[in-house]
C-alpha cells in the first residue's frame, strides 16, 4: 500500500467548499487504485482563525505543514481581515520557507470549455517567479501624517532567483517539446529591475539554442494573449506580472474558477503546494455553486508532481468527459449544477474510464 500524506488548508469562503470536493475526488482515485491511500490532515488556518487567535497560523505552523508529501490549499481572504495580512502571514511564508520558487499555471482550453475569444487553440503555461520580485514585502513610509507622506514599495530581483526561474522555464519548454519562450518585461519603464531581468534572459537563452526566445513588454503581451494565444507556448514572468497574466489567462478559458496553480519546490526537499487561482469569493461561499474545476485540476497537477501519472490521467479524462458532455456545469460556465454535482459527475466518469 502506497500512502501519500496531504496537508489540507481549506482557508476561507469557497475554499472550504472546493477542498471538500478535492478530497472526495482523491479518495475516489485511491479506491479505484486499491494500492493507494491518501492520509489527509486538515489545518484550520484562515481569516476566521486569525480573528480568533490573532495570527493566520501558529508559531510552529511551518514545522507542522512540512510533514507531508504535498499541500492542497483552497483560498485565503475574507472581509474583516486585510488582504495584506491573509496573504503575507500565510501564503507568502509557505512559499518562501519551502522554497516554492516556481509557480506553474497552465492556461489550456479543455474540450467543452467555451472561450470568449475566437481562438479555439489555447494551450500554454505561465512560469511565474514565486519568491521575490514585486512581492518581496519591502518598502517604507516617509513623512507619515504630513502632506508630504510618501510610500515606497520595493521590488527585489537577485541573480540566483531570476536565473533559476528563467532556466526552469527554458528546461520546461525543452522537456515538453515547446519551441518558444516569451519573457514578460517592462524594461522601457522599469530601468533597474526589468533591465536586469532582460539581461538574465539573454544569459540563459544562450544555453538553449533550440528554443526560440523573445521578450515582450507586459502591456503588449496582454494584447498578444487575446489576439494570438495560439502562438504562445511558455511564458516566464515575475511575481506580479505572472499573477496578473494568469488571471487574464483563466478568463480566456471562460471562467476565473477553472484554472489551477502549483507552487513548486523543484528539488523535492520541501513539499509543493497546489491551489486553484480563484479567490475566496465570499458572495457565493457556502451556497454550493462554486466551480470545483480549479481545485480538481490542481489535484491533477499535484498527482503528476507526486509521480502518480495514471491517476492524474484518469482525473483529467473525467474532467474532460464531463465538460464535453455539456450536461452538468456550474453557473459560472453556463449551467445550473451544484459544486458537488459537478464533482460527482467527474468521479462517475473516472470510474467508467477505469474499467
Amino acid at each position: 500500500m502506497k500512502e501519500i500524506n496531504i496537508n489540507l488548508i481549506p482557508g476561507d469562503g469557497i475554499g472550504i467548499d472546493v477542498i471538500h470536493e478535492g478530497k472526495k475526488t482523491l479518495e475516489a482515485l485511491a479506491k479505484l487504485d486499491g494500492g493507494l491511500h491518501f492520509d489527509f490532515h486538515t489545518l484550520p488556518w484562515s481569516c476566521e482563525y486569525y480573528l480568533t487567535h490573532g495570527v493566520m497560523m501558529p508559531d510552529d505552523g511551518l514545522k507542522i505543514l512540512a510533514d507531508c508529501d504535498a499541500i492542497l490549499l483552497g483560498a485565503v481572504g475574507f472581509p474583516g481581515v486585510p488582504d495584506a495580512i491573509s496573504a503575507r502571514d500565510l501564503l507568502f511564508p509557505i512559499r518562501l520557507e519551502f522554497q516554492q520558487y516556481v509557480n506553474m499555471r497552465p492556461i489550456k482550453l479543455l474540450p467543452g470549455l467555451d472561450s470568449p475569444l475566437k481562438s479555439t487553440h489555447i494551450d500554454f503555461v505561465v512560469v511565474r517567479e514565486n519568491s521575490e520580485g514585486e512581492y518581496c514585502g519591502r518598502g517604507r513610509i516617509e513623512n507619515d501624517g504630513t502632506p508630504q507622506k510618501t510610500v515606497i514599495q520595493e521590488a527585489v530581483f537577485t541573480q540566483n532567483g531570476t536565473e533559476r526561474i528563467m532556466r526552469y522555464a527554458y528546461e520546461y519548454a525543452r522537456k515538453t517539446g515547446a519551441k518558444s519562450v516569451i519573457s514578460a518585461t517592462k524594461s522601457n519603464a522599469l530601468n533597474y529591475s526589468m533591465v536586469f531581468w532582460d539581461a538574465v534572459q539573454q544569459q540563459v537563452e544562450k544555453d538553449f539554442p533550440d528554443i526560440q526566445s523573445r521578450k515582450m513588454h507586459i502591456d503588449a503581451l496582454t494584447g498578444y494573449f487575446i489576439m494570438q494565444p495560439e502562438k504562445i507556448e511558455v511564458v516566464v514572468a515575475s511575481n506580479l506580472f505572472g499573477d496578473i497574466l494568469t488571471d487574464l489567462g483563466s478568463a480566456m478559458l471562460g471562467s476565473i474558477g477553472i484554472s489551477p496553480s502549483g507552487n513548486i519546490n523543484p528539488t523535492g526537499k520541501y513539499p509543493s503546494m497546489f491551489e486553484p487561482i480563484h479567490g475566496s469569493a465570499p458572495d457565493i461561499a457556502g451556497k454550493g455553486i462554486a466551480n470545483p474545476l480549479g481545485t480538481l485540476w490542481a489535484c491533477e497537477m499535484m498527482l503528476r508532481q507526486l509521480h502518480l501519472t495514471s491517476q492524474a490521467d484518469l482525473l483529467m479524462s473525467g474532467i474532460c468527459e464531463v465538460l464535453q458532455a455539456r450536461k452538468i456545469r456550474t453557473p459560472d460556465i453556463g449551467g445550473t449544477a451544484t459544486t458537488s454535482e459537478m464533482t460527482d459527475a467527474i468521479i462517475s466518469a473516472m470510474f467508467r474510464n477505469a474499467k
